[in-house]
Formats: C-alpha cells, sequence, structure tokens
C-alpha cells in the first residue's frame, strides 16, 4: 500500500479577514479570486472544518482525513499515530496581515481538551516579508498576576503593559500556548502550529466589520489561559547560515528548521519517526523521489510521508525552505 504515497501538495484553502491585504497574490502570487482580501491561506489542514485535499497525482481529491484513515503510520509515522490517531497534529498557514490582528491568547492542551474537547494552541511564526517600521506583539513587558492585568485591562491600558517587538524578514517567534500576541500591520508571515482554532480575542482596537459590528471578545475565558510571567526574550535567537540545516525551535508539538540554500542538496529522513512538511519562503526547488520529480516554489508546501525515506532537493536559483517535523 504505501508505494501509492510520494511527496504532497493540497489545495489551498482562502480565507478573507477583516485585517487581510493583498500579498497573498501580489508577493506569493497565490490567486484568491474574487475575495476581497486575503488574510490567510491554510496549506495543510486537519482542521475538521477545513481540511485539505490533495492537489495532484494518483491521491489527487483525497482528503487528509481519508489519508490518515488509510495510511495511518505509514503516512505520519508510528509515534504520531499512536499519539494522535487519526487527527493531523499540525496546521500550516500563511498570514498577511494588512492591519494588526487581535489581540489574542491561546488555551493549552489541558485547558482546550476542558472546554474544547481540542488540542491546544503553541504555534510559531517565520517572518518572510515586512514592511518597513512593521512591529509585532509577544507577552508581557513586565511581570503580571491576574488581578494587575485586569486592573490595566480595565482601565483601557492594555497596550502598556505588551511587549512589542520590532520586526524583520527572517525573524522567529515561538509562541507557547498561552503567550499573550498579535501578528502587526505589513507583516507576511509562515505560521506552523498545533491543529487547533481556538482564539481567545482579547481587543480588537474597536474595529467594526462591514456591516458595523464589532468582532466578539473572550475577555473572561483568556483570564484561566493567559501566562501572567515575563521572559526576558521573546524573539527566537539563530545564526543564519548558507547551505546547511539550521534549527529554529524544537518543543513537544513540533521542531523547525530553516534551509537557506545556493545549491542542490540531499535529506535523508531515515532516523525520523515522523512525516516531513516543507515550507518553501523564497525561490524554487524540485524534489526529486522514485523518479519522479516535484517542483516547489514559493508560497507552497509540501507533506513528505514517513514512507519517503530519502529525497533529492535540485535547484538552479536556490531556495529557503523551513522545515517541520515531530520528534
Amino acid at each position: 500500500m504505501s508505494e501509492a504515497l510520494y511527496p504532497l501538495k493540497f489545495k489551498t484553502i482562502y480565507k478573507d479577514k477583516i485585517w487581510g491585504g493583498q500579498k497573498i497574490k501580489t508577493y506569493l502570487h497565490k490567486d484568491f479570486g474574487d475575495l476581497p482580501n486575503c488574510g490567510e491561506t491554510w496549506e495543510i489542514s486537519g482542521v475538521k472544518s477545513d481540511v485539505s485535499v490533495v492537489d495532484g497525482g494518483a491521491l489527487n481529491g483525497e482528503s487528509l482525513a481519508d489519508l490518515l484513515v488509510q495510511y495511518g503510520a505509514e503516512l505520519v509515522g508510528e509515534k504520531v499515530y499512536q499519539h494522535f490517531g487519526n487527527e493531523f497534529p499540525l496546521l500550516v498557514k500563511f498570514i498577511d496581515a494588512n492591519e494588526d490582528l487581535s489581540i489574542q491568547v491561546h488555551p493549552d492542551d489541558k485547558l482546550a481538551k476542558e472546554r474544547h474537547n481540542s488540542f491546544g494552541k503553541t504555534e510559531m511564526w517565520y517572518v518572510i516579508e515586512a514592511d518597513p517600521g512593521s512591529t509585532l506583539i509577544a507577552g508581557f513587558n513586565q511581570e503580571l498576576t491576574q488581578e494587575k492585568y485586569l486592573k490595566v485591562f480595565n482601565s483601557g491600558r492594555l497596550t502598556d503593559v505588551l511587549n512589542k517587538e520590532d520586526v524583520k524578514a527572517g525573524d522567529v517567534f515561538f509562541l507557547p500556548a498561552g503567550r499573550v500576541h498579535t501578528i502587526g500591520k505589513g507583516l507576511l508571515i509562515a505560521e506552523i502550529q498545533q491543529t487547533s482554532d481556538i482564539t481567545y480575542r482579547i481587543y480588537d482596537f474597536d474595529r467594526v466589520d462591514d456591516k458595523g459590528n464589532k468582532r466578539e471578545l473572550h475577555v473572561e475565558e483568556a483570564l484561566a489561559a493567559i501566562d501572567y510571567k515575563f521572559y526576558p526574550e521573546y524573539k527566537t535567537k539563530y545564526q543564519p547560515a548558507k547551505n546547511e540545516t539550521v534549527r529554529l525551535v524544537k518543543c513537544p508539538y513540533f521542531t523547525t528548521n530553516v534551509l537557506d540554500f545556493t545549491k542542490s542538496t540531499t535529506k535523508d529522513y531515515s532516523s525520523l519517526d515522523s512525516f516531513v512538511i516543507h515550507v518553501c519562503v523564497e525561490g524554487a526547488y524540485t524534489i526529486k523521489h522514485n523518479g519522479e520529480a516535484y517542483p516547489v516554489k514559493m508560497g507552497e508546501c509540501m507533506l513528505l510521508p514517513k514512507t519517503i525515506d530519502k529525497v533529492e532537493l535540485e535547484t538552479t536559483s536556490g531556495f529557503k525552505m523551513l522545515e517541520s517535523f515531530i520528534e
């Protein structure tokens, strides 16, 4: 059965958002059709309301959910399958913030299970492109308690205690569940996260939609989810390097590396008991496997099933790619 598995590309799911823009089209060259804007694309998703569907090859039109039922550990790895069963554990998105997103927080596994029978949401951001002067918010700029937080929130001064970061292309932020955050205006981001669509919106800058309605807030729900601690560093430090695999993030939910290559290379995944996701954020390359060629360009993602141990990555122009798996 495993002979049928090959590097899988999925049909992009486009989502317009109150804060979305045009960079998905103008920068990533992905056509979102008649939508007025595109705030997010979901590239690989097992979220029940938006399950990814294979785009191309013998499995064209099959959903990721069906593939999990059919292939199980051959698709995702033995350990991953034992832990997650027929739920795909990661969600991969591109996000274009034409305006600031709401200030928000996500619950951890325990709280999400209790309240929503869902996974929590730990995530990471890789900044693909940033307008000059772009910023984002990650965590607090001082130690808080729930009581102190509420006092500041109720006085309308929440933004005074939030940690604001200047952002440029190539920056990485790891956001464990519980960390208050928002993506700022002018940022195009690749996001890798646990499979969860649970967001507690704390503050939305008093915005209204095209019908004059404010979006729902979840101020009370957020209280038990928030991590009130202060951390000295919120931006992920890493040393960029050409033509080698550089570790960005390692956590229980995913490991992500960045590969910035000017030449072709070979990747051996045989020691991993996991699927591997490629997220191309610059340039282009071709995955060679079993005599077949699978082109990947900026703005595209590939899922390499566990049964694929070794691939050649051929490039003429060079590429930059995020590589994620579960250890």
